[in-house]
């Protein structure tokens, strides 16, 4: 089991006009029911049509897991980064056969294997349901509207799929309130992991390397969506283009990115400087020295904790750019300053009020309750099943309507798979975790704290998780089955000491839940409907929203950048990696490069940077050309975009690309896969 869902992703993109219509040619990460073609047509002279864009929405996938992918044949193969298949990976390994080091390369279709958890949806359609909703909201204010909104989100999504085998619906909550739309996805439940490449050659250069540029990374994968024990044929998938990318050549990414901060006050963006960041930074760095000190005691635990301290470092690293960006004098100057000219468009308009004020006060009231809504809920894999099943266990008791998000009836049915898919437990690394997480909410919230007191009792932080992890049984599926098929009565008459301890903590955290949407969310709800409505009056339409995770393109060019004075290539070649390498990790070569080095043609094109504006959550992301056909995937950002989470800087931030000709020639020469090379249309050999 892994853990990422505690850590942010990865952020790609930074802004000097976070608050204003687009300013950078390429800025902009756009619904597929609002590109902006006569933009494009403006600063690149072509635009897509309807049929283009038609085709390259229903080939794009959105992984449950957190990242983005396509359809790249007929036979339900999907593109992805190898990253994005890590936990996958992690989770079907055992002693003796480590996935996540070695790759995963089945001979047959018959071996491939699922991944738990995992799920990949398509968009079928996309809906405006504002109008429905905001006659639900009213005049309602602070937790009533969040109630009230709730429950008609939770009809429209159970209402618009009936069939919950197949399909799901979410409606996405646009422009912090101004726009709601209902996307309807056809989803498949089976997914298996049909290809990935050592650990090393997705991970060559480690953390230095990470968010950097020249980069040498093999970081791609490919899974298969089955579909009644048979591979699925998409409705569309996108053609294969091993062919070096063009500097100058128009791309786009079609994906999922996953949260900005773009549309953000100032009185938000101080409460991520002043309290989140930092606190974020220091006990993720805690975590990050417990893990290193814990896996140096043995190579077993060095492979079973790879993946979850390379998220951690991934996610401190983007911190930390986070925060150097809010403390930039200049980078802070320009946001105030678009700020103050959306204040003055919306001062013309007395309907629009001063939503700015009530954004303030939900602020001030949030940082009264983010100690305790942070530390209140343990981190870890076991509790985070024993909370689900807890909550569901009273939810599935009530209507629809009145049930919480994530227990809904078109929610249930993948909250239900992250709960029982079989998932491997390592008892060290959940002792780790929750260990880490009570002994930080004793330090910040202080000893005599009373939610220190529900947490802890008597017990120190380091003899409750033994506790807690020793004595649960929830690692076996089976149990978990029994608690969900059992429903509140068996969740009430179960003695595990982990079920009991989440018990113990809900009513709490469903205390904090109510008072945050009463204090902290509802009125950002009202104020972020008023602030969309300024944004349009003073901008016009030609904006895009924050990204929700939800189904996006962006369009850019294969373009360097300069740096300190250098003007950057664009592009890397596999023969690079050879150059880069010193024999030492992070910097050693993958054992498969080593071996074939002599078959390899050194001079393909590995990794390319692109203007496309993208954010964490487009991993994995298609990177397509004019003609719609794939020339590599998305995986990473520069150093220039670690701040990307407040917007976008067009002359320096970059997506970083794994390029579709190297994992061509990676499927030729180094890990050899024919069936896949005939799959996607392409030849086993080439002419040298």
């Amino acid at each position: 089991m892994t853990h990422r869902t505690i850590l942010i992703a990865a952020a790609l993109g930074a802004s000097l006009s976070a608050l204003s219509a687009p300013a950078f040619a390429d800025e902009g990460m756009w619904t597929f029911d609002n590109f902006p073609a006569d933009r494009m047509k403006r600063d690149h002279g072509w635009v897509p049509d309807q049929k283009w864009l038609d085709r390259s929405r229903a080939a794009a996938v959105r992984l449950t897991g957190g990242c983005s992918a396509s359809f790249v044949s007929g036979e339900g193969l999907i593109l992805t980064n190898q990253h994005c298949v890590a936990t996958c990976l992690a989770n079907l390994s055992s002693e003796g056969k480590d996935y996540l080091a070695q790759g995963f390369r089945p001979a047959t279709r018959s071996e491939e294997r699922p991944c738990p958890g995992q799920q990949a949806e398509v968009v079928t359609m996309i809906s405006d349901v504002t109008g429905d909703i905001k006659n639900a909201l009213g005049s309602l204010s602070g937790g009533a509207l969040i109630k009230a909104r709730d429950a008609r989100i939770a009809e429209l999504e159970a209402s618009g799929c009936p069939d919950k085998d197949k399909t799901r619906c979410q409606v996405v909550t646009l422009y912090g309130g101004g726009k709601y739309s209902l996307y309807t996805y056809r989803k498949y439940s089976d997914v298996r992991i049909a290809w990935a490449p050592e650990g090393r050659a997705q991970g060559f250069g480690g953390d230095p390397d990470n968010f950097n540029f020249p980069r040498y990374a093999l970081d791609g994968s490919f899974l298969r969506a089955y579909e009644n024990g048979k591979p699925v044929k998409p409705a569309a998938f996108l053609k294969w283009n091993p062919r070096a990318p063009v500097a100058g050549e128009t791309t786009f990414v079609i994906g999922n990115p996953g949260s900005t901060s773009r549309l953000w006050t100032s009185s938000q963006l101080a409460f991520e400087r002043e309290a989140r960041l930092p606190m974020t930074i220091a006990t993720l760095s805690e975590l990050r020295g417990r893990f290193i000190r814990a896996m140096s005691e043995s190579a077993l635990k060095r492979s079973e904790g790879q993946e979850e301290l390379d998220g951690l470092e991934n996610s401190l690293k983007v911190y930390l750019g986070r925060q150097k960006a809010l403390n930039d004098p200049d980078f802070v100057a320009r946001l105030a300053a678009t700020e103050a000219q959306l204040k003055a468009g919306a001062a013309t308009n007395p309907a629009i009020g001063d939503p700015w004020a009530s954004v303030d006060s939900a602020m001030a009231a949030n940082r009264k309750l983010y100690l305790a809504s942070r530390f209140v809920r343990p981190t870890g894999g076991l509790y985070g099943w024993a909370r689900a099943l807890v909550r569901a266990a009273a939810e599935r008791t009530k209507p629809d309507g009145e049930r919480l998000p994530g227990y809904t009836s078109s929610a249930l049915p993948l909250t239900e798979k992250t709960i029982l898919d079989p998932t491997p437990v390592h008892g060290w690394v959940e002792q780790i975790y929750l260990e880490w997480s009570l002994s930080k909410a004793r330090e910040w919230l202080g000893a005599d704290d009373a939610d220190t007191r529900l947490l802890l009792g008597r017990e120190s932080p380091e003899g409750l998780a033994g506790r807690l992890v020793t004595g649960t049984s929830l690692g076996d599926p089976a149990v978990r089955k029994a608690l969900w098929d059992g429903g509140q009565a068996a969740v009430e008459a179960s003695s595990d000491p982990m079920i009991l301890f989440a018990r113990k903590l809900d009513a709490r955290d469903r205390e904090l839940t109510r008072l945050a949407n009463a204090e902290v969310n509802g009125p950002l709800v009202s104020a972020g409907a008023k602030l969309a409505d300024a944004r349009f009056a003073t901008f016009g339409a030609g904006t895009y929203p924050d990204a929700t995770f939800s189904l996006r393109i962006s369009y850019g060019k294969v373009a360097g950048w300069t740096e300190r004075g250098v003007d950057l290539n664009p592009v890397t070649t596999i023969g690079g990696t050879f150059d880069r390498a010193t024999g030492a990790a992070p910097f050693d070569l993958p054992a498969a490069f080593a071996a074939n080095e002599a078959k390899i043609d050194k001079s393909v094109v590995y990794n390319f940077v692109t203007t496309n504006d993208i954010i964490g959550g487009n991993s994995g992301s298609p990177v397509l050309d004019k003609a719609g056909t794939v020339i590599g995937a998305a995986f990473d950002g520069n150093i220039h975009s670690l701040g990307g989470n407040y917007g976008y800087d067009g002359t320096l931030n970059r997506t970083v690309v794994v390029s579709a000709a190297a994992l061509t020639e990676a499927m030729r020469s180094i890990y050899p896969s024919p069936a896949l090379l005939a799959e996607l249309g392409v030849k086993s050999s080439k002419k040298r």
